[in-house]
């Protein structure tokens, strides 16, 4: 009789461990180098077992957003007021209501700061912690450049359950005319590549590219090389949709781990959630995929990356507001966000995940502190600004309502305690308890160390 695809499921389930031996033999054969080389990590006291990056692309403005500066001359103050929070003396524009419901969540680090005016290579920056060879919007991904957070982490602190992926990235890859490099592996190997799904969470059909069993193939017989290739080549929709499909072995390898891992096929099964929660995190591309990364992380998937936009600005893009700043944040930037990032943290405080789950909000520059008003944008805008910014971190140990550096009176350069985004990444490293001196090799056999900053550990319990 036909199996259903119930008893595929029981089946998988009480041979997992037995599904996982046959598929490493397997792939042996197809590949020796499936693991990219790299040195020994000492490990920290890890403060969280997991990270929702959420990547800001065009780069948010902190001046009209969490580093206000309502007493500066006209023509810097811009057009919103601060609205108290949750916590005394802390502050957000009027247009974050809920957000200031849970502001004391997340520390704040307002001094951050590099010399990068370009997106796509400040975008490398904040997607890698490392400082790219050019400020040049031509900057194009080469295998000399470093790998993404997410990748890194894979490497160094994999997935509890190697049937779980360690790094997922989702939904788009980011470009500002080409692709921005540093959203998957370079260097370390496709094997660390982010399982990427270029899917909308908030589509009807929504779901993860599934394979099954065909009732003629049993589980003993996916140690043979061959019937492995045969019934994987025939999934053309996992094959077009995936990440992997770069890297044919990894390829195939991922495509073991999707049949062994249900756990991983439910979270992608955003019906399973009630509509009134869904609705709560706003029926968004962005919202919806904030839900999914909860749904990720409480799967076991150690690193998440949720991009705002694939492209820097326009009508449905991101935080690039060289024109009509104020209108595009209050009608469309900042709604989306108020409604998804502090349901998150909600959702992941009421779960019992917060305090394991490192989430992290940040841009790849921040706003001219002076509305400038160009022929080219038109009026009421900010440029870029590297030169001072702000990045948010809640959970995964972190204090609530810590402040680490601080701006001058415009929001134009640090004040106090200047940190770079390499002192970003290394945070985030030293909070999954992965020394960030740890060294990887390059494709010339150098080592390179993770992270080139200094943790700032002073916004951790």
């Amino acid at each position: 009789m036909r199996p259903s695809c119930d008893d595929c499921q029981t089946a998988l389930g009480r041979t997992r461990r037995r599904f996982l031996q046959a598929s490493a033999v397997a792939l042996a054969g197809l590949s020796t180098d499936l693991i990219a080389r790299g040195g020994e990590s000492r490990r920290f006291p890890a403060r969280a077992k997991h990270v929702i990056f959420l990547q800001q692309f065009g780069g948010p403005s902190h001046v009209d957003t969490f580093d206000m500066k309502p007493d500066a001359p006209s023509g810097f103050r811009g057009e919103f007021q601060p609205i108290s929070s949750r916590q005394p003396g802390l502050r957000v524009t009027e247009h974050l209501p809920r957000f200031a419901l849970v502001l004391d969540q997340f520390a704040q680090i307002r001094s951050v700061n590099h010399r990068m005016l370009s997106h796509n290579p400040a975008t490398y920056y904040s997607l890698t912690g490392h400082a790219p060879p050019i400020d040049d919007i031509r900057l194009r991904d080469t295998q000399e450049l470093y790998p993404a957070y997410g990748s890194t982490a894979a490497k160094l602190a994999p997935a509890d359950d190697p049937a779980i992926p360690s790094f997922v990235s989702y939904p788009h890859r980011i470009r500002d005319g080409s692709v921005t490099p540093g959203q998957h592996a370079s260097f370390l190997g496709k094997a660390f590549d982010p399982f990427f799904v270029n899917q909308d969470p908030n589509a009807r059909d929504f779901r993860l590219p599934e394979l099954s069993l065909p009732s003629n193939l049993s589980l003993d017989r996916l140690g043979d090389r061959r019937g492995l290739q045969k019934l994987i080549d025939g999934q053309s929709e996992l094959m077009r949709i995936s990440e992997t499909a770069r890297g044919i072995d990894d390829f195939y390898s991922r495509a073991l781990t999707m049949l062994s891992a249900p756990a991983v096929r439910r979270a992608f099964d955003l019906s399973q959630e009630p509509a009134q929660l869904r609705d709560a995190y706003g029926r968004t591309t962005y919202g919806q995929g904030c839900l999914l990364a909860r749904r990720l992380v409480e799967s076991g998937v150690r690193f998440v990356t949720v991009y705002f936009s694939e492209a820097i600005g326009g009508p449905r893009g991101g935080w690039d507001t060289h024109g009509d700043n104020f209108n595009q944040l209050r009608d469309r930037l900042l709604p989306i966000t108020d409604q998804a990032v502090p349901t998150l943290i909600q959702d992941l405080k009421a779960r019992g995940l917060l305090d394991e789950t490192l989430v992290l909000w940040m841009g790849e520059f921040g706003r001219t502190p002076r509305v400038e008003n160009t022929q080219q944008f038109g009026p009421n805008g900010r440029g870029h600004w590297p030169k001072c910014y702000t990045v948010l971190m809640a959970g995964g140990g972190v204090i609530p309502g810590a402040i680490h550096g601080s701006s001058d009176r415009i929001g134009a350069y640090p004040a106090t305690d200047p940190a770079s985004p390499d002192d970003v990444a290394a945070t985030l490293f030293w909070a999954l308890g992965i020394d960030p001196a740890t060294e990887v090799f390059d494709t010339l056999g150098r080592p390179l160390p993770i992270a080139a900053g200094k943790p700032i550990t002073g916004i951790f319990a």
